[in-house]
């Protein structure tokens, strides 16, 4: 009881300073990020009109037009989705409210009542399931281990990306550092795809500088330090990576969402699988 009590306060603990003090302040960066999209626009725009004159042999007034053109029509599009999903989030924050009510009542349930909904699961399997127990068994070590070293490692790339962000002046240090962070749950995809926004926010904001160049350098060294220290060593690189694309291919976005708990099972499954011994030649 006394563990479920901790667990369920530190749970309590880290949901409120998230609602408190994490959400006013990613709010308030990502209002004055959209707010400052349009003027970033135009500033690209004017720098995308330089290109023929700087460039004559390389690039075209045509091309330059045509790819203004679809960044319009891009953005066109985007500020569509934005408004439709603007008029939408009505039920999203119901959901939301409802949801910040239910989970931590489960929580501490789950938490309270593990073994009796154990028991209760375990009644409706074969009585001969030793080779379900084995998996089960080291489906439990091992995600458990996984999520472990994933949180741990969230909290770890999104705090020292914030400091060293802030350190360096960059602007919604907050809210990109957050995406850094949450990015580490994608193996290396995740990191490509975060750092467009990073770039081309220090871009927007320093220009070709030394500044932009120390910041490419510290994210750099923050994604070096994470891929050969923080990743949980569960796999080895190669096995992280053939299961990143085995299971990105098969099912996209989802299946190298959950390509380490999948091929964790199926690790699990190989190593619980039955096998016969070798006939000895005597």
């Amino acid at each position: 009881v006394l563990a479920v009590w901790l667990v369920f306060t530190l749970f309590m603990g880290g949901l409120t300073v998230f609602l408190l003090v994490l959400m006013p302040l990613l709010w308030q960066q990502l209002s004055t990020l959209f707010n400052e999209l349009p003027r970033m626009a135009a500033e690209w725009q004017s720098v995308f009109l330089l290109l023929p004159e700087r460039y004559p042999n390389l690039i075209t007034d045509a091309q330059v037009v045509q790819l203004i053109d679809s960044m319009r029509g891009e953005a066109g599009k985007f500020g569509q989705w934005a408004l439709s999903f603007s008029l939408s989030c009505l039920p999203m924050l119901v959901s939301v409210m409802i949801y910040l009510v239910l989970v931590p009542i489960l929580v501490f349930f789950f938490l309270e009542d593990r073994e009796q909904i154990g028991q209760w699961f375990r009644s409706y399997l074969p009585r001969e399931r030793s080779l379900i127990t084995q998996v089960a068994q080291e489906m439990n070590q091992q995600i458990a281990n996984y999520i472990r070293g994933k949180f741990i490692e969230i909290i770890i790339c999104g705090v020292v990306t914030y400091i060293a962000f802030a350190y360096l002046g960059l602007n919604y240090a907050a809210l990109l550092a957050l995406l850094v962070g949450l990015s580490v749950v994608v193996p290396y995809i995740g990191a490509v795809v975060v750092t467009v926004p990073v770039a081309l926010i220090g871009l927007f904001q320093w220009g070709w500088s030394d500044q932009f160049l120390y910041l490419v350098v510290v994210y750099g060294i923050i994604q070096a330090l994470d891929g050969n220290v923080l990743v949980p060593l569960l796999f080895s690189e190669v096995a992280i990576i053939c299961a990143v694309l085995l299971f990105g291919g098969l099912w996209g976005f989802w299946g190298v969402f959950f390509a380490i708990p999948l091929a964790t099972l199926f690790k699990a499954v190989i190593n619980a699988w039955p096998r016969t011994e070798p006939v000895s030649a005597e």
